[in-house]
């Protein structure tokens, strides 16, 4: 009797057990950061930059030496020697390799002609930028410390949770060193930034000064890259987006092996699959990529796709959301076979592509306009200062599209030039070559130099020709 009763209770137990709700594991909030903030601190750096904007400072006075105002030549381009004044800005970032290798965002360093990297003891380095990437807003610099240093790693972004708890340091409004946390308010966030889009959603305190910063996760793993956030006023508001740590360290690869990117390619327009699609294709669930449209003669076409198939797997993989397909073949190696699993006429087929190598235009038109203005950045040689023909001069001095070279600025006092070279002249040929930008003539004014000899200027002086020769 007392062992049925015993039985009868115990397996009473057990179907309440079976009954009562199953509560998740859940991660205490920590007692705090500062053990990893101490860690990690070390390894994140103030990344200033500096670049020279032309200003025409020829009647700009100088405040004279020994003021409390002379701080301000440099701004306001006072002084007999200044050109320009020096535009600063700041970011954070951090270092990924003992060897001096740091990430940062695109837009802190683009269009820097010097970029300085100062690390919490003070030690501070002038970077070499080895590679930057417009499209996922991410850089790669390098700097040579003359010894190991102290530095963080990747982790798996793709294992961050919505809740967890994450820390920022950076260098908010220049304080460097500055911690904050919060946690993960979103994954997987889309802000319309690119084709790429995988920001991770945080409520940390990110302000001006963050960008290019690490996100770290409680193990001390770098889990996203900051970068943006949403604010009416310009300030933190508790919305502040990652680029994930996933996607940042891909580019951070190549762009370390080859100085740029070198995306995956497939070759489709694609839309979001909704509820309603999902179900006409006969799927239990919104999700994979819907082609819109297929590029001729791309890895797509040739290995048969078409417009209406729906992609449910990439390489074996289930595709979550459309988004992610941009993402997915943009990581793919070159040349790397792929079975795209998809549905036709609610058919489930398999097609093997071959992924090729995305042109990407942006990268390419910038590389060339990069170029362009380097060739045509105002040049200084033997005293005589010259800028391009731009469609601006041209309208603003009435120079004629056929006319070809480089205007004269000013000339030094001082120089061979001076008194037969005028400002305004146009000069067409040095050496009897050519000059159709500032850095070909100046180059060409060192080639004449190493001659030692006197070099021919064929100068263009409001439609009439004159030739000079020069001893420089």
């Amino acid at each position: 009797m007392i062992k049925k009763l015993t039985l009868s209770i115990a397996l009473a137990l057990f179907v309440t057990a079976l009954s009562m709700p199953v509560h998740a594991q859940v991660r205490g909030v920590p007692d705090g950061f500062s053990v990893l903030a101490k860690q990690l601190s070390p390894s994140v750096v103030n990344i200033s930059t500096a670049q020279t904007v032309e200003v025409n400072t020829d009647d700009a006075p100088a405040f004279p030496k020994g003021s409390p105002l002379e701080r301000f030549n440099d701004f306001f381009g006072g002084g007999a020697n200044q050109n320009g004044r020096v535009s600063k800005s700041l970011g954070s970032g951090f270092v990924v390799d003992k060897g001096g290798f740091i990430v940062t965002n695109n837009h802190v360093i683009e269009g820097a002609d010097l970029i300085e990297v100062a690390f919490p003891n003070g030690d501070t380095y002038e970077a070499e930028l080895l590679g930057r990437d417009p499209a996922t807003d991410i850089a790669l610099l390098k700097i040579d410390a003359g010894k190991d240093l102290p530095y963080v790693k990747f982790g798996d972004s793709d294992k961050a949770e919505v809740g967890e708890w994450v820390m920022a340091i950076g260098n908010p409004f220049g304080y460097s060193g500055s911690v904050a946390a919060g946690i993960i308010s979103a994954r997987n966030r889309d802000i319309s930034h690119g084709s790429y889009d995988d920001f991770i959603q945080t409520d940390v305190a990110i302000n001006k000064g963050n960008s290019g910063g690490p996100l770290f996760n409680m193990a001390g793993d770098v889990v996203g890259v900051n970068t943006a956030i949403i604010s009416p006023t310009g300030g933190s508001v508790g919305i502040s987006f990652s680029v994930s740590a996933n996607l940042a360290s891909s580019v951070v690869d190549q762009l370390r092996e080859y100085g740029e990117t070198r995306r995956g390619y497939l070759g489709v327009r694609q839309q979001k699959v909704s509820p309603a699609i999902a179900k006409s294709y006969g799927l239990d669930g919104a999700y994979g990529a819907l082609i819109t449209s297929v590029v001729k003669e791309s890895p797509a076409d040739k290995a048969g796709l078409k417009k209406g198939d729906l992609i449910t797997e990439l390489g074996g993989e289930k595709l979550e959301k459309s988004k992610l397909l941009s993402r997915k073949i943009a990581e793919a190696k070159i040349d790397e076979v792929l079975d795209i699993t998809y549905i036709r006429r609610r058919k489930t087929k398999t097609a093997k592509v071959t992924i090729e190598r995305l042109k990407e235009k942006v990268t390419e038109d910038e590389k060339k306009r990069l170029e362009k203005e380097e060739a045509e950045v105002d040049r200084v040689a033997m005293g005589i200062s010259v800028e391009a023909l731009s469609d601006e001069n041209r309208k603003k001095y009435r120079i004629k599209d056929e006319v070809e070279g480089v205007r004269v600025v000013k000339v030094d006092k001082n120089a061979e030039a001076s008194g037969k070279i005028l400002t305004g002249d146009i000069i067409e040929e040095v050496g009897f070559e050519p000059v159709a930008s500032p850095k070909a003539f100046e180059e060409a004014m060192e080639a004449a130099k190493k001659l030692d000899r006197p070099v021919t200027i064929l100068i263009n002086r409001r439609g009439n020709f004159v030739f000079y020769a020069l001893t420089i």
